[in-house]
């Protein structure tokens, strides 16, 4: 307890007594008793060998119950282990190498690292450090190519994560780092440790085609990511026709299903062969397990197929439809709760472009505006 406030009275012996109050803050000033405390209490760490000097291999992680004039800065000092003077450690606690290992001299070190705080006087604690030096990397990364599709409207791109590099090592120790070839930072970014491709805002319509690679330390190995960019336009939306599936979740259906169901739909809607579908959205249904995909199907002279045709070639096709996966319904209009009567339910579709959900798998992202489907009596 760092500190009290009390609140004395004093009351006289009068008739009726008096009385007044003080506050009287009493302040505890911290001593150093504690010693600094490593977590955890002792370090393992690899090295592989052949890597440069300076290379980083642990960072100690210490802290102080004192106050903190009695704790931080530290001091570390490697007491002994480092004859040789292999080894550095900062004053942060990052040990780093100091000369290019190899493993046929030494397989092991232990190092006796001492850490003192800023108190007075000093506490010190100790921890030991194990480092074994590793053979260098014998096996290159692999990676699974990855291609993404980004639905938005038009010129409405406002970016964002839009899907992550899987990649392995069967080098146990091997950390993977991803790069991007600088002329095309200007679009997207892949974030080094994680792989993950961040999307810049404003993508126009079409393809790209990323260079990135992925190391780990000796081996370099490019990755195939295709990015497609589809830009909506403002009259699909009054020509959509709504597929709802059962127990499927986004990510099942764009790394399982999508691609054959994409295939057997066009067989099933599409008039000419220079018709296009357009996938709009997927999204899942607010408590159930249930998933509605929003498509719309352009003429190759333009036009826009209208919902009533496209339910009618749908209802014929279902059989064939449900051999891939199976369908809870086919939606034009959703008015579930409402009762119109004599009167007809008019259906109207909202897209939050700034709102994209991006489904995510090893092989295929599909990144796709948030939709909203109002819908109302009309007479």
């Amino acid at each position: 307890i760092s500190g009290y406030s009390l609140v004395i009275q004093a009351r006289d012996s009068g008739s009726p007594p008096l009385s007044s109050s003080v506050t009287v803050n009493v302040d505890i000033s911290d001593v150093n008793d504690n010693s600094p405390v490593f977590t955890p209490a002792n370090y393992t760490a690899v090295i592989q060998e052949n890597k440069p000097v300076g290379t980083s291999i642990l960072q100690l992680v210490v802290t102080d119950k004192d106050s903190f004039h009695n704790g931080p800065p530290f001091t570390f000092t490697i007491l002994t282990g480092n004859e040789e003077e292999e080894f550095t450690l900062d004053p942060h606690g990052i040990l780093r190498s100091a000369v290019i290992f190899k493993h046929m001299v030494a397989t092991e070190y232990v190092l006796c690292v001492q850490a003192k705080d800023s108190g007075k006087p000093q506490q010190v604690s100790h921890t030991y450090v194990q480092v074994r030096v590793i053979e260098e990397s014998i096996h290159k990364p692999t990676a699974i190519p990855l291609e993404i599709f980004i639905v938005t409207m038009e010129d409405d791109f406002p970016g964002g994560v839009i899907g992550k590099i899987h990649a392995t090592d069967q080098d146990v120790y091997d950390v993977l780092t991803y790069t991007l070839k600088s002329e095309q930072k200007s679009l997207f970014k892949v974030n080094s440790h994680d792989g993950k491709i961040i999307a810049l805002g404003g993508l126009d319509n079409g393809k790209y085609v990323l260079n990135v690679s992925v190391s780990d330390g000796r081996f370099q190995v490019p990755i195939d990511v295709v990015v497609h960019v589809e830009q909506l336009l403002q009259e699909m939306l009054q020509n959509t026709v709504t597929i709802r599936f059962e127990n499927v979740s986004p990510e099942d259906f764009v790394g399982l299903h999508m691609h054959g169901f994409r295939r057997t739909l066009r067989n099933a809607v599409l008039s000419q062969k220079q018709d296009s579908l357009h996938i709009i959205s997927i999204q899942p249904v607010a408590g159930s397990n249930q998933l509605d995909m929003l498509f719309a199907v352009q003429m190759h002279n333009s036009g826009f197929y209208k919902p009533a045709y496209l339910i009618q070639k749908l209802t014929n096709a279902r059989r064939h439809l449900e051999n891939v996966i199976r369908i809870s319904a086919i939606l034009e209009k959703n008015c579930s709760g409402l009762d119109c009567q004599e009167q007809h339910c008019e259906q109207s579709l909202s897209i939050d472009s700034h709102s994209l959900m991006t489904y995510s798998t090893a092989r295929i992202s599909f990144v796709c505006p948030r939709f909203y489907r109002n819908v109302r009596c009309m007479c």
